[in-house]
């Protein structure tokens, strides 16, 4: 028989490519402040991807209004294997009292990138590309318990047609055990009602029993919930592990008890960052790639859809009855410090009053004195 003619060695040719070529893997993180986006990212990847941020001046950034969009770099390697990530950070997304279009920023960038690497594909030069596609984006949910927000499920409706959605619960260690689920199922009843589309890992039937039960699980668990924490801790075994600790004990960032941290790395990183990325090279890009090609000219520039102008008119609405409500506070206000005003001299002239009064009593209680002490000397 035959030995073959090599075939069978094609996938250690495409190991050795692959490995000396390594991957670029781009991760947005999308929530509110304070809910460890950043802490979460340096668990993940085992190191200080980005320092922690400054909450003192959060009130400045919250005058400017604006969502940021900032970029971290890094390269990381792990047995010669080479990783050259990105990670998009957010910050300022709802942390106004009026959140109104602060998504825009987010959706611009994403949009942005699909059309950055567009253009230098229809390049005649098409050398090394830059790509800042998104492959993955963690939304942060607040564990509040209830259910999602209304700018949650407007900002979840617009990235996942764009990127592989993954929502997760933020700080799981602030709540109990019960309420957690609960509060799971809400969402993703949430997200069902809404038709918000979110990342499901592929199940392979062509996988073993294993990684089939793997990949469901991953699905069973979103949203995934989650301890971000890069401390050392020693847990009630004498263990030393990362995570935070308590008065009633330790929250363990890596125990599938305490949350669904593992889960959430094995998807990201172990099992199927290559699905995403090539989810978001076939799917993602590829839609809005087929979206622009049928509305506009070759080499025509994106044109953003213009805002609504029913929006504008509740805008100025809006804008009219604040600025009346602002004269009306401010006449009021100088009404109620004229009479606060009339109030006080009415007050120091009835405490002027009072003490003349007192010193004509003083003066009265001196002569009575005098003339009592006089009474007794004639005696």
């Amino acid at each position: 028989m035959a030995s073959g003619i090599g075939i069978a060695n094609l996938p250690n040719q495409r190991h050795r490519i692959v490995a000396k070529r390594g991957a670029h893997f781009t991760i947005m993180v999308v929530g509110e402040s304070g809910l460890g986006k950043t802490t979460l990212i340096n668990t993940l990847f085992a190191t200080e991807l980005s320092p922690a941020k400054n909450y003192s001046r959060r009130h400045v950034k919250q005058l400017d209004k604006l969502t940021e969009v900032e970029i971290i770099k890094a390269e990381l390697e792990e047995k010669s294997f080479k990783v050259k990530l990105t990670v998009i950070d957010t910050p300022g997304f709802g942390d106004y009292v009026n959140n109104r279009d602060s998504w825009a920023p987010i959706i611009d960038f994403v949009d942005d990138q699909h059309e950055a690497y567009m253009r230098q594909e229809q390049q005649p030069q098409r050398g090394e590309k830059t790509d800042l596609r998104v492959h993955a984006c963690l939304f942060f949910i607040r564990p509040t318990g209830h259910t999602l927000k209304p700018l949650d499920i407007e900002i979840m409706k617009r990235l996942g047609t764009r990127v592989n959605l993954i929502p997760v619960i933020a700080k799981a260690d602030t709540i109990t055990p019960s309420d957690l689920n609960v509060f799971k199922q809400r969402v993703r009843e949430v997200i069902g009602a809404q038709g918000i589309r979110i990342y499901i890992p592929p199940v392979d039937a062509d996988e073993d029993a294993g990684g089939i039960e793997h990949a469901r699980a991953l699905a069973e668990a979103m949203p995934f919930s989650i301890i971000g924490s890069t401390d050392d801790v020693v847990n009630a075994e004498g263990k030393t592990v990362k995570g935070r600790e308590y008065l009633w004990g330790v929250a363990e960032v890596e125990n599938e008890n305490h949350c669904d941290f593992r889960k959430l790395r094995s998807l990201l990183i172990r099992t199927h960052m290559l699905d995403l990325i090539s989810t978001t090279e076939d799917s993602h890009y590829e839609n809005y790639r087929l979206e622009q090609m049928e509305t506009r000219k070759f080499g025509e520039a994106r044109v953003k859809k213009p805002d609504n102008p029913k929006f504008k008119e509740e805008e100025e609405a809006l804008r009219k009855k604040f600025t009346e409500q602002v004269k009306a506070e401010e006449s009021r206000f100088r009404q109620w410090e004229q009479h606060l005003i009339a109030e006080r001299d009415r007050l120091n002239k009835d405490l002027e009053i009072a003490h003349s009064n007192i010193k004509s009593l003083e003066a009265e209680l001196d002569n009575l004195q005098v003339g009592y002490r006089g009474s007794q000397r004639t005696r």
